[in-house]
């Protein structure tokens, strides 16, 4: 079996920096592509970013040149640095992906809770 783990999230002021992880431990047979996902209570969880296998990323456009996704694959974890945090950047953040175990089996996490104050 696989097990996601997000932390990293925590309360900080507009303009602070947070890094979140994401990392799976276990039977993993395969780490593909990754996404960060950003969800706000009555809203639809929406994509932040994602990293494929080959580094290739995507960024949302609120977040483009204040996030930086990345990843260590012999850590099977991926990281998502957050710069210059806004307000509007508050909720509860999910890795999401392609994790293949080696009996099929991948619990995914709970998130981790980002709060931005002005």
């Amino acid at each position: 079996q696989v097990h996601v783990v997000e932390s990293g999230g925590g309360l900080v002021q507009a303009g602070g920096s947070l890094r979140l992880s994401c990392a799976a431990s276990g039977t993993v047979l395969h780490f593909m592509s990754m996404g960060w996902y950003r969800q706000i209570p009555g809203k639809q969880r929406e994509l932040v970013a994602s990293i494929g296998s080959d580094g290739t990323t995507v960024y949302a456009d609120s977040v483009k040149g204040r996030f930086t996704i990345s990843r260590a694959n012999a850590k099977n974890t991926v990281y998502l640095q957050m710069n210059n945090l806004k307000p509007e950047d508050t909720g509860r953040y999910y890795c999401d992906g392609h994790i293949v175990s080696v009996d099929g089996t991948v619990h995914w996490g709970q998130g981790t809770q980002v709060t931005v104050s002005s």
